[in-house]
Parts: C-alpha cells; sequence; structure tokens
C-alpha cells in the first residue's frame, strides 16, 4: 500500500481530496511541524490489523503481568 503524506493545514485545507485517497484504499500520513501525528487508513485495513493484532495476541503464549512490570520498569527505569 503506498501512503501518501500530507501536513495538516493541506489536509484541512483538501479534506475531500484526502478523503478519496483513503476511500480508494490509500493510507495517508498526516504531519504537523514535520512530524507524524496520525493516519488515515481504509475502514478494511483498519479491521484486518486489529483482527491480525488480536490473532497474535490469542495465538501467542505471553505472562501480562511480566509484561507490565518489564515497561513501567523501562518506563521509570525503576530497579529490583
Amino acid at each position: 500500500m503506498v501512503a501518501a503524506t500530507a501536513t495538516a493545514t493541506e489536509m484541512q485545507n483538501n479534506f475531500g481530496k484526502y478523503l478519496s485517497l483513503i476511500m480508494s484504499g490509500q493510507e495517508v500520513i498526516v504531519t504537523k511541524n514535520g512530524r507524524e501525528v496520525g493516519r488515515f487508513i481504509p475502514k478494511d485495513a483498519a479491521i484486518s490489523y486489529l483482527t491480525d493484532s488480536l490473532t497474535g495476541i490469542l495465538k501467542g503464549s505471553y505472562d501480562i503481568d511480566e509484561i507490565k512490570t518489564e515497561r513501567l520498569n523501562a518506563k521509570y527505569d525503576a530497579a529490583d
């Protein structure tokens, strides 16, 4: 999938153009001050992405408490 890029101002001023791109199956990346701030993706792609994510979670074996602890330690630089 080829993604189009638009600044927030371009998106605001030309919403119809970007909406047409999304409806035709393209992804639109929105930037503000040169940084990516969001993405618009077609509905079917969003459903597929969510389904694939959930399938991966359900198939995987993981310990949610261990993952939470690792993320909190990384975020707050906590030592055990």
